[in-house]
């Protein structure tokens, strides 16, 4: 029952070229940035990545792509990374745009055991009729587009809807970030960081963990578990320099008004102070 590895290197030791990934992560908060390093240096290519986004440029998934290390993307967004834009745009890179909502049910269903489902996300567009592009080639013609999808109308509430259906989704492996975990592969995540995390641990046939802080079996009340242990199969306790390492997707900075000395009719003193934006929970 003890699922610790010793290296983030010996984790994923067995993805191989060709590989499909369902990846946590929402821009730079929850994302299990120290497996996608031990993927880069393991040198694994070719691979098809499961998605909320590519991370940014150098960081996150973004790190593989800059690498050339992706072939295809299952995503809902495309933003803060210019280089995921050009690849996909001058044919170097395949991608599947999936409404968010939908993506994220593609791989619950994955975990779940059902093959496909009914959604209204998509009805009468291009989702559901196809056409919507996947691959370019260098010259910015359509190569590759998405094909026409199954439909079937519904009455609820005594109106008539088209309803969409789409696939579940099930990846070669699954990877994930959790802020604390047990030996048993019980996870709980922190905040906003739990984002896709529990979703790409339940649709990967082999799912692996990495964790900040990782306990003893029991540690955990069953109640705080976010993924029960059976989605997962590997676990890897991060160093506190790896845990803490986390990026800042956006800088701003605000001014910040000291208290004006009592009687004083003056405007108050301003000075510039880092505000920072990463991600919620990250």
């Amino acid at each position: 029952m003890d699922k610790v590895v010793a290296s983030a290197a010996e984790a994923v030791r067995d993805i191989s070229d060709g590989a499909t990934l369902a990846v946590g992560g929402f821009g730079l908060c929850g994302v299990p940035t120290v497996l996608i390093e031990a993927l880069l240096e393991a040198g694994v290519t070719d691979l098809e990545a499961v998605s909320n986004n590519c991370g940014v440029d150098e960081w996150g998934l973004g790190r593989l792509l800059m690498e050339r290390r992706l072939r295809r993307m299952v995503s809902s967004y495309v933003g803060e990374n210019k280089e995921f834009a050009r690849q996909f745009l001058s044919g170097e890179l395949e991608v599947e745009l999936t409404p968010q909502g939908t993506l994220a049910e593609r791989m619950r269903a994955g975990g779940s055991g059902i093959p496909a489902f009914f959604t209204a996300t998509g009805g009468g567009t291009q989702v559901a009729e196809g056409g919507l592009p996947w691959r370019y080639d260098a010259d910015g013609n359509v190569v590759v587009s998405s094909p026409p999808k199954e439909t079937r109308d519904f009455v609820i509430d005594g109106e008539s809807r088209e309803y969409v259906l789409e696939e579940a989704i099930i990846a070669d492996f699954g990877l994930v970030r959790a802020w604390m975990g047990d030996r048993h592969g019980n996870l709980v995540y922190r905040e906003s960081a739990r984002n896709f995390n529990p979703l790409a641990a339940m649709c990967g046939r082999v799912t692996i963990a990495e964790v900040e802080h990782l306990v003893e079996p029991g540690e955990i009340k069953p109640e705080d578990v976010h993924t029960p242990g059976v989605y997962v199969q590997r676990v890897v306790a991060l160093t506190p320099e790896q845990a803490e390492d986390k990026r800042i997707e956006k800088r701003t900075t605000r001014p910040r008004p000291e208290a004006a000395p009592a009687g004083a009719g003056s405007t108050p003193s301003v000075e510039p102070v880092e505000k920072v934006d990463t991600g919620g929970g990250n």
